[in-house]
């Protein structure tokens, strides 16, 4: 925790990538970290290259106070320097005397951050002073952290609202914590009420007037806070404050991923070690799990849809030029194309997708068109390919043989589902199921908590003693969504044209060891769409057990 200077790219000091993460991103709305998870983003942002990480505000917050301590022992950052967040001293006080600021030397943290507003309103109507004594307070504050061998930044708040109200007050603010040793004037947009032109603008004209570093600090209340990042950087701020994924207060802050790939791809800033590039994907959705949020699969640069493509028309041309339809090569992040496959696709999706699951289609333009037709008319009654790429495969491999070859390893005589509501509350339910599996006539009978898991659990049963993989495959998840019947399209035989009978679709998704594959039934009973879901789910396996890829 001794580093004092930022990670070593190429633009060493010249540039500051700076996270508050595991601060003003822990603001966000259902976020909670505990000081082993703070440990845990710490090292990832670490492991980045990010060039500054602000830990939290100690003193202010226990949590914080214990991560400081934490970090003086268990953390050991490779690129980074610990920041550690505050506010400057209270009015009519001394900074020695004032327990925050102390906190803030007592976290041992090497650089600080310091929160200062710089909006005359808020000076008068929050802080309930003069601006006189508003930079008195800054300037004390700093004076004495800098004395104490700390590099200090200090994070101008309602900057440009601010500015735009009385411009003399809010560069009086900047001029007194640089000319007590502050390194960067940070200019937050504390409310995200700017765009990206006037925030510019405004960047260019403090620098012109003040000769000063300045640094940005963006929410995302008007979804422009990596554009305003971005076009304060071209305005030349040399500071950028971002958290990951965009996480924070309100709409968040500017999501550090993209904004680290705007600036790599876009103008050619090394902001983080080349090397590191490709991990943008896998730290951020690593840093996801930690804060327990679904990853956003349309973030910009490491979602899983970044790089998607489902209309025909962008297939075609991918499949001539990957970069005709992608704005650059995803692995440069670390993020793959995908080529969904729906109602939409056309052949050159369809060839596309099969060779991303290993079924080379290509010069066979009667298999590709007899697929197309298949799948459109599927789709149109209601399954959807585009989430079950095991399902996708079975109908691309059995279109492909030209046969009626079944990959599922048994045949179904009869299956029957019995829900057991007991006099007690409790509810039960019993499967049981006639296959034929092996030349052999099995019937087996199990229970479960609900029918899909009777039904499981009762053709597992039948299975085990003759697949002796079966027990490899576990169902992770099960999705269920209830189809609008307006479409007026028949389904496995049934005439829905009345729009009364709903029709259900599940997912199921399996897992054999560290892989995981998904599979798709649709009908108008929820028994049956999941008993075809499970089936596929199976017979995918044992075609991966027998069918060479490729």
């Amino acid at each position: 925790m001794s580093r004092t200077t930022p990670a070593e790219t190429p633009l060493g000091d010249a540039f500051h990538l700076y996270d508050t993460t595991l601060r003003d991103g822990a603001q966000g709305e259902g976020i909670s970290y505990s000081a082993a998870d703070k440990l845990a983003v710490a090292r990832l942002l670490d492991e980045l290259g990010v060039g500054f990480i602000e830990g939290g505000w100690p003193g202010a917050l226990p949590k914080d106070t214990e991560f400081f301590a934490r970090a003086a022992h268990e953390l050991d950052l490779r690129h980074a320097v610990l920041v550690a967040f505050g506010a400057t001293r209270r009015p009519d006080t001394k900074a020695a005397d004032d327990p925050q600021v102390r906190a803030l030397l007592d976290s041992g943290a090497p650089a600080v951050t310091l929160v200062a507003k710089s909006d005359r309103r808020h000076i008068e109507r929050a802080l309930r002073t003069d601006v006189d004594e508003a930079c008195a307070m800054v300037s004390d504050t700093v004076a004495l952290l800098v004395a104490e061998g700390r590099r200090v930044f200090l994070d101008a708040e309602h900057f440009f609202d601010g500015y735009a109200y009385d411009s003399d007050t809010s560069l009086r603010v900047l001029t007194a914590a640089m000319e007590a040793g502050a390194d960067v004037a940070v200019l937050c947009d504390t409310n995200g009420g700017q765009l990206p032109l006037g925030l510019a603008d405004t960047v260019r004209d403090v620098i012109d007037k003040t000769g000063f570093r300045v640094g940005i600090h963006c929410q995302d209340d008007t979804s422009c806070a990596v554009a305003n990042s971005v076009a304060a950087v071209q305005a030349g701020a040399t500071h950028v404050q971002c958290t990951a994924n965009g996480y924070g207060e309100r709409a968040g802050n500017a999501d550090l991923f993209a904004t680290i790939g705007n600036l790599v791809t876009k103008l050619d800033m090394p902001v983080i070690p080349q090397e590191r590039m490709t991990e943008l994907a896998r730290v951020s959705h690593a840093l996801a799990e930690i804060a327990n949020i679904a990853p956003d699969t349309h973030q910009a640069y490491v979602g899983s849809s970044a790089f998607a493509h489902k209309a025909g028309l962008h297939a075609s041309a991918i499949k001539v030029d990957p970069l005709l339809y992608n704005h650059i090569d995803p692995s440069v992040v670390g993020n793959d194309q995908r080529v969904l496959v729906t109602e939409m696709a056309g052949r050159a999706s369809l060839e596309l997708k099969g060779r991303e699951l290993g079924v080379d289609l290509a010069g066979q333009p009667e298999v590709l068109t007899n697929v197309v037709g298949k799948v459109k008319d599927l789709e149109a009654r209601g399954w959807s390919f585009e989430a079950a790429d095991a399902s996708l495969e079975l109908l691309l491999r059995d279109e492909l043989s030209q046969s009626t070859v079944d990959h599922t390893p048994f045949r179904l005589e009869s299956y029957r589902v019995i829900l057991d509501h007991r006099l007690d509350g409790e509810i039960v339910s019993e499967a049981t199921v006639k296959v034929q599996v092996a030349e052999e006539r099995v019937i087996a009978t199990a229970e479960g908590n609900g029918p899909v898991h009777a039904l499981d659990a009762a053709l597992r049963k039948a299975l085990r003693p003759h697949l002796s993989w079966l027990d490899s495959v576990e169902l992770v998840d099960y999705k269920v969504r209830i189809l609008t019947p307006g479409a007026r399209h028949p389904v496995n035989g049934s005439d829905s044209q009345h729009g009364t009978d709903a029709v259900t679709r599940v997912l199921v998704v399996s897992a054999d060891g560290g892989q995981e594959w998904t599979t798709v039934g649709v009908h108008g009973n929820i028994v049956e769409a999941s008993w075809l879901a499970l089936c596929d789910a199976l017979a995918h396996k044992a075609m991966r057990l027998t069918q060479p890829v490729g």
